[in-house]
């Protein structure tokens, strides 16, 4: 059986309802998992939620309900249909408070625990517990304000607490070269490069002793030698990706999907992915992950995404108006990935009108009504080429390949950049070859079937290369084109193919449906 390839976002807090800042990353993970199905491999794409720890636990209280009344309620009323909001393909959703999950992390702990790696310890510092991590003074900042003469945490900007515990501790120190030499090793690891040069700055300070326990709280996994500490959140969490694939439960499953291919992960939590993560799997001898890729942060007003600064936006507020593919095309294709990027309703009330109702639905729309209006609705065969159309042929076969190389490079909006060259390039093609004026002409009947086969094969490719993107709007215009019968579904169109030029089948029955991306009535206007 086929190596799987296992792509992953970051498993969510369920300590509130998901704004668009999640939605982003679960579009762009979305997008890799479909690009490789459409590559004909075999993926598995995992999410889901965190469940445990005293973030949770605390909003549970301040709800009156328990914390797990709490996380259930979220993800059936939330979290589970986000996805559906946003079109997400996941094969698993997988929560930490189920059993596959508790009792893969007790035999883990206790796995690393028999051989030394764990110990007993006491622990003070400064812990923040909306990252639920202790900070380092580098990593706290003086608070203005209400917060002023208090020490914030400088992602949060909440003030952290002073705490001193007995824990367990994992001996991540002794891991501080053995990571150095793995990020050497695998320079592709940590991505993009600002992210790992981040991270082999924090290791190479040295790493210190992991605190992996518990005892002031009794809300997650308890560790199995001593039920009187539960496991540290962050520990139980990124354990999902292995649990998730059959770690210590599904053997077969586990050698097939792991090790993971990609982590996407928000830059703020990119530490725990890069450091702790790998050093727990070096501890318990299980290969490390490909690669970990760290997005910026989603931006509004200039400011990231917060619950507290009510500056948290529904991914519903954006689909109802705009729906679920145009938000796709967006997030993808308006921000550079890897980088901060500002999100604003102008720039996508912008980009749904240039680029998808007058760019690429226009296209369509023109297409199909001229196929119907001079040949019936049937697709006509081609005569002769000229060079017009050898070069909107060159164009396809370049957007095909460029694509497929800035997926590799894990560049959605490299990707979409490509493609769109095929969709300029076919309105491009259509002014200047004026089929309508062709058509007033009887002996140019073959050149007018040439022209408008040509502008349905560039169609054919686009709905391809977009499928990973706007699975509802290709989908459509695949059946518009009456590729289906011929060709087969969308879905079983390798991507490296597409770029074949003249596939269409002539005689297919061309349809004009619906607009893909409708004229929207915005601000009045």
């Amino acid at each position: 059986m086929p190596q799987a390839f296992y792509v992953t976002t970051p498993i969510y807090y369920v300590n509130d309802a998901p704004h668009i800042g999640h939605a982003y990353t679960t579009v762009a993970t979305d997008f890799i998992a479909r690009w490789h199905r459409q590559r004909q491999e075999d993926v598995w794409f995992l999410t889901g939620t965190d469940e445990h720890g005293e973030k949770v636990l605390r909003t549970a209280q301040a709800n009156g309900v328990t914390p797990q009344e709490w996380a259930d309620r979220l993800v059936e009323t939330a979290w589970k249909p986000v996805l559906q909001t946003i079109d997400a393909s996941n094969d698993d959703f997988i929560r930490t408070t189920e059993d596959r999950h508790v009792e893969r992390v007790k035999e883990f702990i206790q796995h690393l625990y028999d051989k030394g790696e764990i110990f007993e310890g006491t622990y003070e510092g400064y812990y923040c517990v909306a990252c639920e991590e202790y900070k380092q003074p580098g990593d706290l900042v003086e608070g203005t304000g209400e917060y002023a003469g208090q020490l914030v945490c400088s992602i949060h900007g909440r003030p952290v607490e002073k705490l001193s515990e007995t824990n367990y501790f994992f001996r991540m120190s002794a891991y501080t070269e053995r990571l150095l030499d793995f990020y050497e090793q695998n320079p592709g690891f940590v991505q993009p490069e600002s992210a790992r040069n981040e991270v082999l700055a924090f290791v190479r300070q040295g790493l210190q002793d992991l605190s992996i326990s518990r005892s002031t709280f009794d809300w997650g996994i308890t560790v199995p030698w001593d039920e009187s500490h539960i496991i540290y959140v962050w520990v139980d969490a990124l354990l999902n990706y292995a649990t998730a694939a059959g770690y210590g439960a599904d053997e077969e499953k586990f050698a097939r999907t792991w090790p993971a291919d990609i982590h996407f992960v928000g830059k703020d939590i990119l530490r725990f992915h890069a450091v702790i993560w790998p050093a727990m799997l070096m501890a318990a001898d299980v290969p490390l992950p490909q690669k970990v890729f760290a997005h910026g942060w989603l931006l509004v007003g200039g400011e990231k995404m917060s619950k507290s600064k009510l500056t948290g936006i529904a991914p519903a507020q954006i689909t109802d108006t705009f729906g679920s593919d145009a938000f796709r095309y967006y997030f993808l294709r308006a921000i550079a990935f890897g980088n901060d990027g500002s999100f604003s309703w102008e720039d996508i009330a912008a980009r749904y009108q240039a680029e998808l109702a007058n760019g690429l639905g226009n296209l369509a729309s023109r297409v199909a009504a001229m196929i119907g209006r001079y040949f019936d609705g049937a697709l006509p065969a081609p005569g002769p080429q000229t060079d017009a159309e050898t070069a909107l042929a060159a164009v396809a076969a370049k957007a095909v390949q460029d694509a497929d190389a800035a997926v590799d490079r894990v560049a959605p909006h490299e990707a979409l950049a490509a493609v769109w060259t095929l969709v300029d390039a076919a309105n491009g093609y259509i002014t200047e070859q004026q089929p309508w004026a062709v058509a007033k002409d009887e002996a140019q009947h073959e050149r007018l079937a040439t022209i408008l086969y040509s502008s349905a094969e560039a169609l054919r490719v686009l709905a391809v290369l977009l499928n990973p993107v706007m699975p509802k709007a290709t989908a459509k215009l695949w059946e518009s084109l009456g590729a289906e019968k011929a060709l087969g579904t969308l879905s079983a169109q390798p991507v490296a193919d597409a770029g074949r030029w003249g596939q269409l089948v002539a005689g297919a029955e061309v349809t004009k449906g619906d607009a893909l991306f409708p004229r929207l009535e915005l601000n009045g206007d």
